[in-house]
């Protein structure tokens, strides 16, 4: 299993939210890039990156930020957060991203999102699907950076994008993320049951290199965190650990 860093982008800063509120965040450091030449020390080859202002908004301002945490980092970059726009998907590829991360346009503009992957090809995208458990424990996906919610099922989601041969699907209960309450098991192992053939991206809620292992003996493809490796909850020993015993 992969393990993949995060580094959220607010006002040009390196943050956490708490829950997906905006109001509720934590500021980690006023130098993203840092953080991302901290994580690629690790012995890990992939960094996730979400623009925060971008994803609230729907215009990205954190451009030359990212730019530099890919110069400078050396690690393969998936970029999510208000990429909305053929360019935008294009630009990104072209200034080194390796995968665009789409979460709204790809619930509310599958078109779209289906002819993005035909033209730039399955590898190149990723599905961000985030889910709220509705009242019947049924994963509702949310959009604009988890500020509002959608009628649309996780699985009526993915079983319009199977389709269209989506690969790599990133999905986050946004109650867990950033709560560090350790991530949605049960919705993980569902997913994988329902959709084997998925290089599958969990995030959200985790606390430490046990809920990792967990991840990993499910059959988890990667896992994204965040907050862990920037409270030092999980450590550089254990990551090296992790991947030699895999």
């Amino acid at each position: 299993m992969r393990i993949i860093p995060a580094i959220d982008l607010k006002d040009g800063k390196c943050v956490r939210l708490f829950k997906g509120d905006f109001e509720k965040t934590t500021e980690y450091s006023a130098n993203p890039a840092e953080i991302g030449r901290r994580f690629s020390a690790l012995a890990v080859e992939n960094l996730h990156i979400v623009d925060l202002d971008g994803a609230r908004t729907g215009a990205q301002q954190n451009h030359s930020i990212v730019a530099e945490i890919i110069s400078q980092s050396g690690l393969s970059v998936q970029l999510g957060g208000g990429i909305r726009e053929r360019d935008d998907v294009a630009r990104w590829l072209d200034a080194g991203v390796s995968r665009c991360v789409i979460g709204s346009v790809a619930i509310n503009q599958p078109q779209t999102v289906r002819q993005w992957l035909r033209e730039f090809g399955v590898d190149a995208i990723v599905l961000a699907l985030d889910i709220k458990l509705n009242e019947s424990a049924i994963p509702k996906l949310t959009t604009q950076g988890w500020t509002e919610d959608s009628a649309t099922s996780l699985w009526d989601c993915l079983d319009d994008y199977r389709e269209n041969g989506v690969q790599h699907v990133l999905c986050t209960d946004v109650a867990r993320d950033g709560a560090m309450t350790g991530p949605n098991f049960d919705l993980y192992t569902d997913i994988l049951a329902r959709y084997p053939a998925l290089k599958l991206q969990a995030s959200g809620g985790i606390r430490n290199i046990d809920d990792l292992q967990k991840l990993r003996d499910l059959g988890i493809p990667a896992a994204i965190t965040g907050r862990a490796l920037l409270d030092g909850e999980i450590t550089p020993t254990e990551v090296a650990s992790f991947r030699r015993n895999a």
